[in-house]
């Protein structure tokens, strides 16, 4: 099977071109000196460990699922396992069938902490958290793949070079070129996501603003599969949308408090988040039901209000900030790599070992990536930008 026939039966939901993220610590501004203010600057001001973990469970479902769960490795003569792995390991397979949910908890997530993280932010702070937070992990990552499927070949097709280079700016959907790595396509719809909400920001973010940018972008993301207009499609986002929206009601809810349309906001986003989930079960995964999917998204939104309300801002541990820094190196590499490095070992040992073997050696490479190439680069690429975007201010024509 070719590289582009994988990613289009196991990564692209419908309307998806092709196209996570793991953004930094929030750190927001201070807000008026009110008395109901200071108890939301007190909360807001500090670490959500919890959804550190959240992040990496998600990162490790996704993982699993593309191990073991996916309608293209239970096929009978697959490049991975070579037979269905439900015949192999049917109980992972079971559980791993539903580890595709994984990507639409990030896209919560995502838009829970973008919003906590430019709060009181400048548009070229928003744009340079953007860019220090996802290149030097992505850099690394299209170059990691493409060496391991030219040195280990018969299982994804190489992607042409000019294709490859391309693929540096991360911007290969637009450009209709296939990813060096399928699960690059949630990168095309987060970014998406940056460019709309930069919008906001670059008005100011308020209560308002990020409650009329909801609705006006849920309205937009429901018009637009019947619209039959190709931009507008592109724009609204209309696979990925809500999930984001859920976020973002989520974040208010933790800032400002809940209120009813705070709750109206995350109601219409889970009804139209489970419809997506339907959707792309018939129409992608083929291997999970969608009872067993909305249960697990539902009760993953429940952990999230409690987040929000507070009821998790006792839970604390280093480990946990390590945990989420693995994430999206893990998420980035795990993919094309490590579905090479099964096909080659899948006869040295016991299937699930070899799962767990294969995971845990991406974590401890991420964990590499996260201190000897992120850390050092994004302080670098900060220093760059910062001096870049002074030059422009300062320039006089």
């Amino acid at each position: 099977m070719s590289m582009q026939d994988a990613q289009r039966r196991t990564s692209i939901p419908r309307r998806v071109l092709s196209g996570l993220h793991q953004p930094l610590p929030p750190g927001t501004a201070p807000v008026r000196p009110t008395p109901r203010a200071a108890v939301v600057r007190d909360r807001a001001g500090r670490r959500l460990y919890a959804i550190d973990g959240i992040r990496l469970l998600a990162a490790l479902m996704v993982a699993v699922h593309h191990y073991a769960g996916t309608n293209r490795v239970d096929q009978p003569g697959n490049r991975i396992w070579d037979r269905p792995v439900s015949d192999i390991m049917p109980t992972v397979f079971r559980f791993a069938s539903y580890g595709w949910i994984g990507v639409e908890i990030f896209f919560v997530i995502s838009g829970f902490v973008i919003c906590m993280s430019c709060w009181g932010r400048s548009p070229r702070q928003f744009f340079v958290s953007r860019v220090i937070r996802l290149y030097p992990a992505y850099w690394f990552a299209v170059a990691f793949t493409t060496v391991v499927l030219a040195l280990l070949p018969g299982v994804w097709d190489r992607l042409r070079t000019r294709d490859v280079l391309l693929n540096v700016t991360m911007l290969q959907s637009g450009s209709g070129v296939m990813n060096v790595d399928g699960v690059y396509w949630t990168l095309w719809s987060e970014l998406r996501f940056y460019l709309l909400f930069l919008v906001v920001v670059w008005t100011g973010l308020t209560y308002r603003k990020v409650v009329v940018f909801c609705c006006v972008w849920g309205a937009a993301a429901m018009l637009a599969p019947i619209s039959e207009l190709p931009l507008l499609e592109l724009v609204a986002n209309p696979e990925g949308a809500w999930y984001f929206i859920a976020g973002l009601s989520l974040y208010l809810m933790h800032r400002f408090g809940q209120d009813l349309l705070l709750w109206g906001i995350l109601a219409m986003a889970w009804l139209m988040g489970q419809r997506e989930l339907g959707i792309r079960i018939d129409e992608v995964e083929h291997v999970s039901g969608w009872r067993g999917s909305v249960l697990i998204f539902t009760v993953f939104l429940l952990a999230m209000v409690a987040i929000a309300l507070g009821a998790t801002d006792r839970v604390r541990g280093r480990w946990l900030v390590t945990a989420g820094a693995l994430t999206y190196p893990l998420y980035l590499m795990h993919y094309a790599a490590g579905t090479t490095v099964i096909n080659r070992l899948r006869d040295t040992m016991d299937a699930r070992l070899l799962v767990v073997s294969v995971i845990a050696g991406f974590m401890l490479l991420s964990w590499l990536v996260h201190r000897f190439v992120e850390r050092p680069a994004a302080g670098l690429l900060k220093r760059g930008l910062d001096t870049s975007f002074a030059r422009l201010r300062n320039a006089s024509g």
